[in-house]
């Protein structure tokens, strides 16, 4: 009979349950450009007040956030939750990326532009934000 209660009886390797490594997933930290698009729908949406993005701001783009939040253009539509449905990112120069992202809210399919650059402390910020599509209100025609 083993003495080692760690062990079967009869067993005779050294290795000891879980004493295979762990393995670590390889899950990456969101990217600059994906983490605004998150922070910027939660605004445009209603969910957080403008002036949580007083910080990750510059220039005119915290006045248009401004301008844009109180309607909630990014809002639910028919009792849905707005989601991130794509979000990519182009960087056409050292410090600055462009991105675009697609908002969707049950049938609703939304486009979101947005500029950021890199600030001399590592930081990024949001400089410019545009929605597309035009909002049709009754009684006025849409583009033709």
């Amino acid at each position: 009979m083993s003495t080692d209660s760690t062990r079967p009886a009869g067993r005779r390797d050294q290795r000891r349950p879980g004493a295979v490594p762990h393995q670590r997933s390889r899950r990456l930290p969101p990217r600059p450009h994906q983490w605004f698009a998150e922070r910027l729908l939660a605004v445009l949406s209603g969910q957080r007040p403008v002036h949580w993005m007083l910080g990750h701001t510059i220039g005119d783009a915290y006045d248009q956030l401004a301008e844009l939040a109180p309607s909630t253009p990014l809002g639910a539509a028919r009792g849905h939750r707005p989601v991130l449905r794509h979000c990519h990112g182009a960087q056409p120069a050292t410090g600055v990326v462009e991105a675009f992202a697609s908002i969707t809210a049950g049938d609703r399919v939304q486009a979101m532009a947005f500029r950021l650059e890199q600030g001399a402390d590592q930081r990024w910020r949001c400089a410019a934000v545009e929605l597309g599509g035009e909002r049709l209100t009754a009684g006025r025609p849409g583009p033709r």
